[in-house]
C-alpha cells in the first residue's frame, strides 16, 4: 500500500522590501512521504523569495519533469523554474532549455561536494541562478514546520527573517552563480 502525501496549510505574509512585493498567500503544500520538513520548508522559503500571483508548486518528488515551483505565462510557457536541494546537473540543463529563468535554491549536508561537481558544467547556463542556504538556516527553518502554519517573511537587503510569532529564523542566501 502506497503512503499518501501529508497536507500542510500555510498562511504567509510577505514583506519583500528588495522587490517591493507585499502580499498575503494561503498555500496548501503536499509533503511527499519521502520528503523531510526541511525540504518542504525550503520550498516554502523559495515561494516567499520569488512570490508572484502566478507562482505555483509543481508535483514535486513524484514527477521527474516538473520543478518544485514554477511560474507560467498565459500561453503556458514556463517563465521561471525553481528547484530546491541538489538537483542533477542534467536536469538543471534541461530546465534551462525549457524555461526563461532557472533558479536552484541549494542546501544540505553535501552541498559543497555537489557544487564542486556541477559548477563548471552549469556555469555556461546564462539563465541559471544558484543560491546557497547555510545548513544551520535550513535546519532552523524546519523547526517552524507545523500542519497549520502562520508565517511572516521579511526580506531586506538580501536577508530573510521568518517568524511564526514565537520563533524567528534569520537566513542570508548567498549567490553561487548568477546574481540578483
Amino acid at each position: 500500500m502506497a503512503l499518501k502525501a501529508t497536507i500542510f496549510k500555510a498562511d504567509i505574509q510577505i514583506a519583500d522590501m528588495d522587490r517591493g512585493h507585499y502580499a498575503d498567500y494561503s498555500l496548501t503544500l503536499a509533503r511527499h512521504p519521502s520528503e523531510t520538513d526541511e525540504r518542504m520548508m525550503v520550498r516554502l522559503l523559495a515561494f516567499a523569495l520569488f512570490a508572484d500571483p502566478a507562482l505555483g508548486f509543481g508535483k514535486g518528488l513524484c514527477v521527474d519533469d516538473e520543478p518544485d515551483l514554477w511560474r507560467k505565462d498565459l500561453t503556458g510557457a514556463i517563465e521561471c523554474w525553481i528547484d530546491v536541494g541538489q538537483p542533477d546537473e542534467k536536469w538543471v540543463r534541461k530546465a534551462c532549455g525549457r524555461a526563461g529563468e532557472v533558479i536552484v535554491l541549494a542546501y544540505g549536508r553535501a552541498l559543497e561536494v555537489w557544487w564542486n561537481g556541477v559548477r563548471e558544467k552549469l556555469a555556461r547556463q546564462a539563465s541559471l541562478r544558484v543560491i546557497e542556504l547555510a545548513r544551520e538556516a535550513s535546519s532552523e527553518l524546519a523547526k517552524l514546520a507545523e500542519r497549520t502554519m502562520r508565517l511572516q517573511f521579511s526580506i531586506q537587503d538580501g536577508h530573510v527573517w521568518v517568524t511564526n510569532g514565537r520563533d524567528t529564523v534569520s537566513i542570508e542566501p548567498r549567490f553561487l552563480l548568477g546574481g540578483r
